[in-house]
């Protein structure tokens, strides 16, 4: 069950939302070492109280020797390492009073998580436009480009996700890969995928089954002699879906790092090598909106670059498919 919206929260800092936790320790407990233990990975918690930057419900900055009440909620500010710059910008297409549509760039994730925070799409987004409440309707892999929605009113997320979940949602997406001209196109991927345990944890796997994945894909035209630009219209969003059904089909997408073989992190503090981004664009979104009626149709400014650098100065984008 989802937590209820808070009376009150506090204000954005450098585009980064407060987090909260319930205390659910005894009394006796002093605040900074239940702190310390439910997040060993920070131990400047006594610093942080010193500094006034851990707020009870009311906005007040809590005592560095503040005792444990069972069930007080506490506010507090994530603090990670220091994040290399994405050197890439974030694009609003879309913008009122209930969603907001970014046009995402390669290497950058939506949502905070791991070592990743300010170099988001979330927290750049909350920076830019000041709205607390964003909230994604859907994500993308950090190595995905295009197109993400954001639900602006907290009230509304349930109508909006309720499209993804009964698949209300057209989606269509790009993608350069091998070309295999023994393969018959367009086609209808349908497999069943699972997430795997132990040191593969990363990647999704093809089993056999009831398919749960469904993915049809067609020809948008040749790049030289080894590689083709494809579109992708899935049903249904799996992890990684897209990524393992085109390599299940021997067309593995261009600059992936998890299929058919997955490349280790970078090092921590490392510059990440932007230079071969993953073929993979979410070119187009189509949905009736459940607030107002409304035919809502987005679509990507963004080219993958190995399609585009096939294409004539003055090539149009492919035209968005109509659902099938």
């Amino acid at each position: 069950m989802a937590r209820p919206e808070p009376a009150w929260r506090p204000p954005l800092r450098e585009g980064v939302s407060a987090s909260r936790v319930a205390v659910d320790a005894a009394a006796s407990v002093a605040l900074t070492d239940y702190l310390s233990a439910r997040f060993p990975a920070a131990q400047d918690w006594p610093e942080r109280l010193a500094r006034g930057e851990v707020l009870d419900t009311a906005g007040q900055p809590l005592a560095p020797d503040a005792r444990c009440r069972p069930g007080m909620l506490v506010w507090y500010w994530r603090q990670p390492p220091p994040e290399p710059r994405v050197p890439f910008e974030i694009e609003v297409l879309h913008h009122d009073d209930h969603l907001v549509v970014v046009d995402k760039p390669h290497f950058m994730s939506v949502t905070p998580g791991g070592r990743h925070l300010h170099e988001t799409v979330l927290v750049r987004l909350k920076r830019l436009l000041g709205i607390a409440t964003l909230a994604p309707l859907h994500r993308l892999d950090r190595e995905t480009a295009g197109l993400v929605v954001f639900t602006v009113q907290p009230a509304e997320r349930a109508a909006y996700h309720a499209l993804m979940r009964e698949r209300q949602v057209h989606k269509v997406y790009e993608a350069v890969g091998p070309w295999r001209a023994e393969l018959a196109l367009p086609c209808l991927a349908r497999h069943r995928l699972e997430a795997q345990q132990g040191d593969a944890f990363m990647q999704m796997r093809v089993v056999s089954g009831e398919p749960n994945a469904q993915t049809r894909v067609e020809l948008l035209g040749r790049i030289g002699a080894d590689l083709a630009h494809y579109q992708l219209v899935p049903q249904g969003g799996r992890k990684h879906q897209l990524r393992l059904q085109m390599c299940a089909l021997g067309l593995p997408i261009a600059g992936d790092r998890i299929y058919p073989r997955l490349w280790p992190e970078p090092t921590l503090g490392a510059v990440p090598d932007y230079s071969q981004p993953l073929q993979l664009l979410a070119r187009a979104l189509a949905f009736t909106d459940p607030i107002d009626g409304r035919e809502r149709r987005f679509t990507s400014l963004r080219q993958l670059s190995l399609a585009a650098a096939a294409l004539p100065p003055a090539a149009a984008l492919p035209a968005l498919a109509e659902p099938r």
